[in-house]
This record gives structure tokens, C-alpha cells and sequence, in this order.
């Protein structure tokens, strides 16, 4: 009988130095297939450059790394095929219009039908409206919604996101976390690097926290709770973030 391949991604022993400099020291772990797995660590800790080697875009020193059971080194073309990316910072063409970005990334891919490719992007990620105005013009929260758009050109099964919200307002990141939830719930993988620990707990299925080139815990949110000591329970009066306070008074100051 053959066996069902559930695991989108397979990370094992993975090592990377640059010169003197030991990046990765041994980094393992798994990642199921339609879930959201977040890659949490402070800068310098080793997200990136994982990401790099997982996308065929850096090769590691040790260790083995596979996407959908295809290894990275030696069967990178089909790792490709399978994968999208969307780097740290928005990766579009500010000359061209939205509409022009997605068609020119359609064609790249070979897409039939690039312009009704583009328009069903554009309606699914609510940038109809903006679709013919230059990327220049656009807001951060609109030009990263538009580089995800074009990462999902083609429908690649598993998404890397490497530190999608950094520099976004609340409303941005939010608008972001909404569309990494669609994903999934659509069968897509994502794999998210990030440094918050707010998006680590709204939208991981499963963290894992790199530090200084290691995997030093990982699980469930509920599973990484339980290796602190239980907390005393004090009965004290609950007050609003500062994000619920600025979303709550941005819509009031909308409904008018």
C-alpha cells in the first residue's frame, strides 16, 4: 500500500555558516500539509536564511530539507513548482499598475488566461478599485496584499511568508493575518517567519521558536504554555489593548 505523503515540508539537522559565522547549527522540523506553521525568532536568528534553503535559493552546508517529499538539492525543479515566496519587502513594480504586475507574473508562469487571472486576484485580495492606479500610489497594507497576490499566481501549494507585516499600521497587519487564514482554510501550507509574538499566537497552527541557529521548543500554542510554570490566578480587571483601542475608535470614526 502506498503511503500518503502528509507532510508539505521536512526540515532534518539543517546547518549553514556564512565565513566564520555558524547561521544554522542543526535546525529540525515538520510541517503539515494545509496548516499554518510559524517560524518565530528575533532578527538575526536564523528565519531567513531557512526560508532561503526550503525555496532552492541557498544551499545548506549539512542537514536535508524537502518539500512535498522532493529534496531541495537534488530535485530543486520540482521543489519550485510546488512553492511561492514573498520576501521581507514587497516585491512589485511601482511603475506598473496592479493589473500589470499580476498579468506580467501570469505570463512569466505561462498561465492561460493572464488577464482573467489577474482580475480574479485583484477581486479575491480587494484591490479591484486600485487595479489600474501605479503601485506607487499605493498604501504598505495595499502593496503587500498585491505581493501576495502574485505569489499565489498559479496556485503553488505551500507559501513561504518571511515577515509579511513588518512595517504595516494594525489595520494592514490585520488585513494580512486575514488573507494568510484564507489560505490555509483553501489547503494552501504557509510557512511564516516572524518576530511578533502576537501573529506567532493569532495564526499558527503549530510555532516553533529558532534561537541562535537552534529549534529550542516548538508545538501547539496550548503545548508551549505548559512548559512555563503554571501561573497564580488573580482575579483583576481586564483593559483594551492598544490595538483594540485604535481599531475600535478608527471604525467609529467610519461609521459616520
Amino acid at each position: 500500500m502506498q503511503t500518503v505523503q502528509t507532510k508539505a515540508i521536512q526540515v532534518k539537522g539543517l546547518q549553514k555558516s556564512y565565513k566564520q559565522l555558524q547561521v544554522l547549527k542543526g535546525v529540525d522540523f515538520e510541517v503539515e500539509k494545509g496548516s499554518i506553521f510559524a517560524l518565530l525568532g528575533s532578527n538575526g536568528a536564523g528565519k531567513t536564511t531557512v526560508v532561503k534553503i526550503l525555496s532552492t535559493l541557498l544551499k545548506p552546508d549539512g542537514g536535508t530539507a524537502s518539500i512535498n517529499g522532493f529534496d531541495v538539492l537534488s530535485k530543486p525543479d520540482h521543489v519550485r513548482h510546488a512553492i511561492s515566496l514573498t520576501g521581507q519587502f514587497a516585491a512589485v513594480d511601482e511603475i506598473l499598475t496592479g493589473r500589470e504586475n499580476l498579468v506580467m507574473i501570469a505570463r512569466l508562469r505561462y498561465l492561460n488566461h493572464p488577464r482573467q487571472v489577474a482580475d480574479d486576484l485583484l477581486r479575491r485580495f480587494g484591490l479591484t478599485d486600485a487595479a489600474d492606479r501605479r503601485v506607487s500610489t499605493y498604501s504598505g497594507g495595499m502593496r503587500r496584499r498585491l505581493d501576495i497576490a502574485l505569489s499565489l499566481a498559479g496556485s503553488p501549494q505551500i507559501i513561504f511568508l518571511d515577515e509579511p507585516t513588518t512595517g504595516l499600521d494594525p489595520e494592514s497587519r490585520i488585513e494580512v493575518w486575514k488573507i494568510v487564514k484564507e489560505l490555509a482554510d483553501g489547503g494552501t501550507t504557509v510557512l511564516l517567519t516572524t518576530q511578533y509574538l502576537e501573529e506567532a499566537e493569532q495564526l499558527a497552527d503549530r510555532i516553533a521558536i529558532l534561537h541562535e541557529g537552534r529549534i529550542i521548543a516548538g508545538g501547539t500554542l496550548q503545548e508551549l504554555k505548559k512548559l512555563i510554570p503554571s501561573a497564580k490566578t488573580e482575579y483583576v480587571e481586564k483593559q483594551p489593548t492598544l490595538e483594540e483601542i485604535f481599531l475600535a475608535i478608527v471604525g467609529r470614526q467610519g461609521g459616520k
